[in-house]
């Protein structure tokens, strides 16, 4: 699934420092605006121990995590909407991306310069997510200028397209996101066409001072930020992308020690990675055997068949049904044949909606 989240804030917020974390990709991290100028992309594998135990149970000559794509966009100023900075490149890399995290700087270092002149997370955050807005407003207004003559003469399907359009201007003049509104099927299929930046799925995440990772409770610039994404029904995590660009670096044994002097039993990218998973809307389901253990990355809601295509076109094509295993039923059971004797293996057809965490076996003919 080549999904993207890609990764914006305001410049020397950490995003590259973040990135470089998270990818080990060696994107330029520097203390001045635009050291990122092309976006960098970079994959990085799923956390998820599910896997590692069905490795354990089949004793597989590979085992191959699910992967998740980033993309670390060049700093965002304001005036962004109307071309400051590198406002029209920094948007339109944004617009190539399938969800939004949002960096704000929560630590304060004399030694890091900040392009508003101190550190304030709501007024950064603010500043962020109006420069979307205001985009998006240019791009509503433009259209529905363009439309209006057809809406009036009622051809073809001008009056429903314009009347979203109102509908989506009235939100953004009231500096309010696409997304906090209700939409029909029909109207999200227009919404999706337009590619809105607020219409995507967004998730804040804090750069928090290293003294702040294992409890955020005291970290006042933190808990002003979580308010705001609360208020604004975003969701928001807290990380340190110093300590984690360092933790990254590490050897499993000292990865452990380090964790504990801070008093945390996993590296915050751990969480970071699978909140933008679930961010995107991806699941996981397995295949296995004694050739291959694989985690596959599928978005919520897909059926069997596509699913089945991810593996391979022919599977789709000639799909007959998927053998179905829940993990928990076969780590209950303790092995596929006491799952199959308990009943618990499904055949299911066409219709069925794949679950997270599902173990398939596609049967197809071409």
């Amino acid at each position: 699934m080549a999904l993207t989240a890609g990764i914006v804030g305001l410049p020397n917020v950490g995003k590259s420092t973040l990135f470089n974390a998270i990818t080990k990709a060696g994107a330029l991290a520097a203390n001045y605006p635009f050291a990122t100028i092309e976006p960098n992309v970079g994959m990085v594998e799923v956390p998820d121990d599910r896997l590692w135990v069905l490795s354990d149970m089949y004793k597989p000559k590979k085992t191959i995590p699910a992967v998740c794509e980033f993309t670390d966009i060049a700093g965002l100023v304001k005036g962004a909407s109307k071309g400051e900075g590198l406002g029209n490149q920094f948007l339109g890399n944004i617009r190539n991306c399938d969800a939004i995290l949002e960096v704000v700087r929560c630590f304060e270092d004399s030694n890091v310069t900040h392009v508003e002149g101190k550190v304030d997370p709501v007024r950064d955050a603010e500043i962020i997510n109006l420069e979307l807005i205001l985009a998006d407003l240019e791009q509503v207004t433009n259209r529905a200028q363009k439309l209006q003559k057809k809406a009036q003469s009622k051809m073809d399907d001008a009056p429903f397209e314009y009347a979203l359009l109102l509908k989506l201007q009235k939100q953004l003049e009231a500096e309010k996101p696409i997304r906090a509104l209700d939409f029909s099927k029909e109207e999200l299929q227009y919404i999706k066409n337009y590619g809105f930046l607020t219409s995507k799925p967004f998730m804040i995440v804090a750069n928090v001072k290293e003294d702040f990772i294992a409890d955020q409770s005291e970290d006042p610039n933190y808990q002003a930020l979580l308010k705001y994404a609360k208020e604004n029904n975003a969701k928001c995590i807290a990380i340190s992308a110093e300590i984690e660009a360092e933790i990254s670096e590490l050897d499993d044994e000292s990865k452990k020690e380090f964790l504990a002097d801070y008093g945390v039993t996993e590296p915050g990218l751990n969480k970071l990675v699978k909140e933008t998973y679930d961010l995107l809307g991806l699941a996981t389901y397995f295949t296995v055997g004694p050739d291959e253990c694989r985690a596959w990355t599928f978005k919520k809601g897909m059926l069997a068949p596509e699913c089945a295509g991810i593996i391979h076109t022919d599977f789709q094509r000639g799909f007959i049904r998927a053998e179905t295993t829940a993990y928990d039923d076969l780590i209950k059971c303790g092995s596929a044949l006491k799952a199959r004797e308990a009943g618990l293996v499904r055949q299911e057809g066409k219709d069925y909606v794949v679950q997270d965490g599902d173990i398939l076996l596609f049967k197809f003919n071409v």
